[in-house]
């Protein structure tokens, strides 16, 4: 059987995350089925780079599946999108090594959390980003967030410990920048934990905001506590950006 990687942007707003679930609208599914409509295989399974939650979203995410379908990338590419909802759509198409696995070879993942703080609400990004009440001190939030970079047990940053056999991982990029009313939160690491993303943006909102000083961060970090950290940020500000591989480059996006 042939081996096809899609890269896969998505809305994730109404969608009950990306894992297939009885009687809920989940971005596998709607991408399984309309592989399945093109290629006439009634068993179509898409094994992606790792699971996002209800109401993330995607720019880069990473899937392959396996197809005896004979049709080349670029007419999957277009023969799928065309079956696909207006809230789904694959960005790129090859053909890979029987070898490659989306999930089990991913380097590290490029998360973007995206902060709002402007004086009203905007009507029309609001499905995307975390709209705060409070003015907050950019600058600040990276000066507490800098400790997070490197390996470190985040087990205090994940809902429902423990979730995985370890909650070791390794922060390889973190950086908080403001762009007008916008902030910016990147974080790439070789794994997350449960809501790792979002408890680490609701901590630093809350240093933001002057709730806490900046050394809070270092000190959550070092008990180990859930209790002691921020709360978890909404969904609709987190993005998954990019998922890397072997041999892939280095840089962070735009």
């Amino acid at each position: 059987m042939r081996n096809i990687k899609f890269t896969v942007s998505y809305d994730g707003t109404d969608f009950f995350g990306w894992q297939t679930q009885p009687e809920r609208r989940t971005v596998q599914e709607t991408l399984e089925k309309a592989i399945g409509e093109l290629t006439g295989e009634e068993r179509v399974r898409v094994n992606a780079s790792g699971r996002t939650d209800t109401g993330v979203h995607a720019l880069g995410q990473v899937v392959n599946f396996r197809t005896d379908a004979k049709y080349p990338a670029e007419v999957f590419l277009r023969a799928v999108n065309a079956r696909l909802p207006a809230d789904v759509v694959i960005t790129e198409a090859e053909e890979v090594s029987e070898a490659f696995d989306a999930n089990r070879d991913a380097r590290r993942k490029l998360y973007r959390y995206v902060l709002h703080d402007g004086d009203v609400p905007n009507l029309f990004l609001r499905r995307y980003c975390c709209h705060t009440r409070y003015k907050l001190d950019a600058a600040a939030m990276a000066r507490a967030a800098a400790p997070l970079r490197g390996r470190h047990d985040f087990r205090c940053f994940e809902t429902e410990w423990p979730n995985r056999r370890t909650s070791l991982r390794t922060i390889t990029h973190l950086a908080v920048n403001r762009f007008g009313d916008w902030i910016w939160l990147d974080v790439e690491a070789d794994g997350f934990l449960y809501n790792m993303v979002r408890a680490i943006a609701g901590t630093l909102m809350n240093v933001g905001r002057g709730f806490w000083p900046e050394s809070r961060v270092a000190e959550i970090l070092e008990a180990g506590d859930r209790n002691l950290a921020g709360p978890t940020a909404p969904a609709s500000g987190l993005f998954l950006m990019r998922v890397t591989y072997a041999g892939e480059g280095e840089g962070v996006p735009d």
